[in-house]
């Protein structure tokens, strides 16, 4: 996309909301990623610290997660592996897509967050709901470790206990209930209260070596697998036609990358959109293989039965599935109080924007504030979490808002950014990029809509 000469929606700061209280909301970026002062305006001289191939590892790192376990469940809604991987390779062109065009706003509206840019590009109402989204967003992932860290602890639990299960017999400590609470009380609140996460920035790159670890271990056990994983049956289509519909929410979940990415665009060394075009692809690909190799072989391992969550598949006292368990378990714990942050620094910036009230002059009233919110929004996803255990459908319900961070924001700023564009006449390539942005609003609606429906109706009536 070559830039031209154009203004930008100018109704980011049509509600007359303070700079000091506009700041609050910049604090939604990835820990790992440092950014420079916005103040520094781009001179093309490498204002940023991060290279390409760095930048190619942190998507790497905010694409890849504890969504890789609901893959092989979305193989077998899909129909099969070859309905799973040609769905992911359709996605993947726009999920890319998406990537780019956000790069390409970022630059044209000299902003530095996923929000920022929706806020100056598309205007205030698009802004405000692009915050609320990213706000239940991470609400919601919230609620979906909460329930991995149980699903992982009643496997390790039952390895450990030796004694025969009975019915009526099972420990009050060893409740699943029991475990999660108790976990989430002495690891996740201490670790989310801290006002600021910078002590986590390198925490996250536990993440990628447990989600590499978890792969490795699917497929070894597909290649050399456990006498008594015997599969029942292996779907080679879809049971409808909108049966594979069913599968995007995961597959938008996984790949959902594109909050973080503003940032990390915005560290590089030189912020250039070509370039950047060809990070992300790198990194799209090698989350694709990933997800891919997960998805495939844990679903040729267990066929129609697998489980929603692919860990639970396996037998209790598997030694290396137990070490992918204990992974997985520390990289949601260090994930959460990110999570947590990134919705948390949300309702903040909305809320000084609300009220007027600038930085400086709520300092007193933000260490209390602060406190009730943090012991609010774990409380609410710690419920939830206990009495949600199927972590398909909490993504189910997330991975149909992540299709809005993936199209439909992304969509809206390209029409935007082309329709404020001063030219006097319109080429071909700009009808076609308008069209294109038109196309990705429409089909994020539709995932988004259809997912929705699907999870309200079905998944959580169930």
């Amino acid at each position: 996309m070559a830039q031209s000469t154009g203004s930008i929606n100018s109704d980011y700061k049509d509600w007359e909301w303070s700079a000091d209280a506009g700041e609050r909301a910049r604090l939604l970026q990835s820990p790992s990623v440092e950014t420079v002062p916005k103040s520094g305006e781009r001179q093309g001289n490498g204002l940023g610290a991060t290279s390409p191939l760095g930048a190619v590892f942190i998507v790497v790192n905010a694409a890849l997660g504890a969504g890789l376990l609901n893959f092989p469940a979305a193989f077998n809604m899909a129909g099969g592996v070859a309905a799973g991987i040609a769905l992911q390779m359709c996605m993947l062109i726009f999920i890319i897509g998406g990537l780019v065009i956000l790069a390409y706003c970022s630059q044209a509206s000299n902003e530095r967050t996923y929000q920022e840019v929706v806020w100056a590009v598309c205007g205030k109402v698009p802004g405000v709901l692009c915050e609320v989204a990213i706000a239940v967003y991470t609400f919601g992932t919230c609620i979906a470790f909460l329930i991995i860290i149980g699903d992982q602890e009643d496997k390790i639990i039952a390895a450990l206990v030796t004694e025969p299960e009975e019915a009526g017999s099972s420990r009050w400590y060893m409740d699943r209930k029991f475990t999660i609470s108790i976990t989430a009380f002495f690891l996740i609140l201490p670790l989310s209260i801290p006002k600021e996460i910078g002590f986590q920035k390198y925490a996250s790159s536990l993440s990628v070596i447990g989600t590499w670890y978890v792969t490795a271990v699917i497929i070894i056990k597909y290649i050399w697998p456990d006498k008594e994983l015997v599969p029942v049956e292996f779907p080679t289509s879809p049971s409808t036609w909108t049966a594979i519909f069913n599968a995007m929410p995961t597959i938008c979940f996984g790949f959902q990358c594109h909050v973080s990415s503003v940032p990390v665009f915005n560290s590089m060394k030189q912020p250039e959109v070509k370039m950047w075009g060809a990070v992300v692809t790198a990194a799209m690909v090698i989350a694709l293989f990933v997800y891919t190799g997960t998805g495939v072989c844990g679903f040729l391992t267990f066929g129609a039965s697998v489980e929603q969550d692919v860990l639970m598949s396996y037998p209790s006292n598997d030694i290396p599935v137990a070490l992918a368990r204990a992974f997985i378990i520390l990289c949601v714990l260090t994930s959460y109080p990110i999570l947590h942050f990134c919705g948390r620094a949300v309702l903040e910036g909305l809320w000084l924007r609300y009220t007027g009230v600038t930085v400086e002059e709520d300092v007193v009233r933000e260490r209390r504030r602060r406190l009730i919110q943090t012991v609010s929004w774990f409380l609410l996803t710690l419920l939830l979490a206990l009495f949600i255990p199927d972590i398909g459908k909490v993504i189910s319900v997330i991975g149909g808002l992540a299709a809005c961070f993936i199209f439909v924001f992304p969509g809206l700023c390209l029409i935007q950014a082309k329709l404020s564009e001063i030219q006097e006449t319109r080429a071909i390539s700009w009808w076609a990029q308008v069209s294109y942005g038109v196309f990705m609003v429409t089909l994020g609606a539709f995932i988004f809509g259809q997912t929705t429906a699907n999870a309200i109706f079905v998944d959580l009536t169930a």
